[in-house]
């Protein structure tokens, strides 16, 4: 492909031509090797349409921004200018969409944009809990710590999460797969049987009566309940979009049995971990609650920390605010309460964090532990009242004969 470029050299001066490349990824890098700063590039010609970057599917993993970060603190003790950290981690990264925002924020800030401001340009890839922190380094002048305990941060979360979504995802696919196979029982088994048990004559047990009637809904009016539910998904997928959706299930959420207490504390350690790494790098507390809030990731206790942020403009404290609330727990807001008489709320949200995070992961353990034994017995039930349904008929049949 052809890319039309205008660029600035080292000197100043501008530049226009045309290179060839086969994207514009790679036009970036060859650009870069010349020492040119890019300051637009288009392609010149119309791609073929299984050549072209589906931008839709694209998207920044958690685990790239915080390995990211990780190797821009190495790079930056090491003494390397931060244009070339960019440059260089952006080649290095796997990922063409990651790739080109490096470049493009490298370029933001050769130009004279500050880094956080760079990063703030793309909210997808950098929440605003990370742009403020590389703020308060840049202001500080302790950028490298900033990034060490952001890397560290997006870390720990990102297993965390990754712990109890792993929860989560393990039975609902065993119950998938168990639902699955009983469809398959009453479309493809259970119609063959049942012409043979009818014949028979003899009386069909209760749990017989109710797998024939079950297979002949299914096979009858299957399609029509497929239809339903993709058309009820997609209205409720549509509705979850709305402010209104989305207070719905952060709300339904916490209320789920033991999933919603796991869910409840992990928020609370993100907050305690959020709010630590805020106040520890400088942020007012005003501004340290409203950038929590949109941290937590869940509606609820976003709105309990946009009141608490009044009340505390208004003279209050954040114990007393979050205290009138039963998300969270008296020993939270204790905590919170001597932090604040003690002028150590720093030390106090650190040790929170670590407190529930371990109480995460040991419900997680503890939750992975029992939910096995526990599907093998629902499972081996349904299993029985399936076997008994269809093989006490065909048994008592051969009996008679």
């Amino acid at each position: 492909m052809k890319f039309n470029y205008l660029a600035r050299t080292k000197d100043g001066e501008t530049q226009t031509g045309t290179i060839k490349a086969p994207d514009q990824t790679a036009a970036l890098k060859v650009l870069h090797g010349n020492d040119l700063v890019i300051l637009k590039l288009k392609s010149s010609e119309k791609a073929f349409l299984l050549t072209k970057r589906i931008k839709f599917f694209e998207k920044v993993k958690r685990k790239e921004v915080f390995i990211f970060f990780r190797q821009l603190a190495i790079l930056i003790e090491a003494d390397v200018p931060l244009i070339e950290s960019l440059r260089a981690l952006g080649q290095q990264t796997d990922n063409p969409a990651f790739e080109e925002t490096l470049f493009n924020i490298a370029n933001d800030v050769d130009g004279g944009t500050s880094f956080s401001k760079a990063l703030a340009k793309y909210p997808k890839v950098f929440s605003n809990f990370c742009v403020n922190l590389i703020k308060t380094g840049e202001v500080s002048g302790r950028l490298q710590e900033s990034l060490i305990y952001l890397s560290n941060y997006l870390e720990k979360e990102y297993y965390l999460v990754s712990r109890v979504r792993g929860a989560m995802i393990y039975p609902a696919f065993i119950f998938a797969t168990f639902m699955i196979v009983g469809v398959l029982v009453l479309v493809m088994v259970i119609p063959q049987l049942t012409s043979i048990l009818i014949e028979s004559g003899q009386d069909l047990p209760i749990p017989t009566k109710i797998i024939i009637a079950a297979s002949d809904f299914v096979r009858g009016f299957g399609w029509i309940v497929v239809i339903a539910l993709l058309i009820g998904g997609g209205f409720l997928w549509r509705y979850l979009k709305t402010s209104k959706g989305k207070f719905f299930w952060d709300r339904l959420v916490l209320r789920i049995p033991i999933f919603g207490k796991i869910l409840q504390k992990t928020y609370l350690a993100r907050l305690a971990d959020t709010l630590y790494a805020l106040i520890k790098g400088g942020v007012p507390i005003i501004e340290g609650l409203t950038i929590s809030g949109n941290v937590v990731g869940n509606i609820i206790f976003r709105k309990i920390l946009e009141k608490a942020k009044e009340g505390v403009k208004a003279g209050k404290s954040i114990s007393s605010e979050l205290d009138k609330h039963k998300q969270f727990p008296p020993l939270f807001c204790q905590m919170i309460r001597t932090g604040e008489k003690t002028g150590k709320l720093n030390m106090v949200l650190e040790k929170l964090s670590d407190f529930y995070n371990k109480e995460v992961e040991n419900i997680v353990n503890n939750l992975s532990q029992l939910i096995e034994p526990v599907l093998i017995v629902v499972l081996a039930i349904g299993v029985a009242v399936l076997v008994f349904a269809v093989f006490m008929p065909i048994y008592n049949l051969a009996g008679a004969f």
